[in-house]
């Protein structure tokens, strides 16, 4: 592997200038803003799984950063490693603290995602002009399935979740449309995938937050 190779995989990237992605490298920005309204909203809680997901979410700000500036493969894996540990923090606390499995239960179920991932993504490559963004069709799926299977153990948190996944597919799909209406949207729609991301991200953690709270009222 080639980890300096330059990477142009968006519309708005024109050369392999680190500016050359302005907007998309500005809009991460999001991704931290979320991370510090979180941080003010768990901290001090005794909520450490909710309080790694926020250290998590400033981290995925900065590789999409990296990544949008730098444009080589080792910036391209800091933006997408972050993104994983997410998923899998996050599964991991909702299968121990909402669905309340033992820990060692919670952690193998949480890693039935990678071979869920693997059956579903060349399935979602299948629909047309999904392209790349096929990667992460499975991400609302699966919260849509948690969300319906919670709607009566938790149905705050089932609407929370759900919630969360339309975010996400209407992220996906401007992610998704970055390229077929670049001739027409020079600037690219890449940027709303960092906006409305980090909107469902800080979403989610908050859904968790909310839960936990519920629980210690009870």
């Amino acid at each position: 592997m080639d980890w300096f190779q330059e990477i142009d995989g968006y519309c708005e990237r024109l050369s392999p200038a680190y500016w050359a992605e302005p907007i998309n490298a500005v809009t991460n920005a999001a991704f931290l803003i979320a991370a510090f309204v979180m941080w003010r909203r768990v901290q001090g809680r005794g909520m450490p799984l909710a309080m790694a997901l926020v250290v998590i979410l400033a981290t995925i700000g900065v590789g999409s950063f990296l990544f949008h500036t730098h444009a080589q493969t080792w910036a391209a894996m800091a933006d997408v490693v972050p993104i994983l540990l997410y998923i899998l923090v996050y599964i991991f606390a909702i299968n121990r603290d909402v669905w309340r499995f033992r820990p060692m239960i919670a952690a193998i179920l949480t890693a039935l995602f990678i071979p869920y991932a693997a059956l579903t993504v060349p399935v979602f490559q299948l629909v047309p002009g999904l392209g790349g963004s096929a990667a992460y069709a499975p991400v609302p799926l699966l919260i849509l399935i948690y969300a319906f299977l919670l709607r009566n153990r938790a149905p705050d948190t089932a609407q929370g979740l759900a919630t969360g996944a339309v975010i996400l597919i209407v992220s996906i799909a401007f992610r998704a449309l970055d390229d077929p209406i670049c001739a027409q949207v020079p600037l690219g729609t890449h940027f709303m995938w960092h906006i409305l991301n980090a909107t469902m991200l800080g979403w989610m953690i908050e859904v968790y937050r909310r839960h936990l709270a519920r629980v210690s009222q009870t």
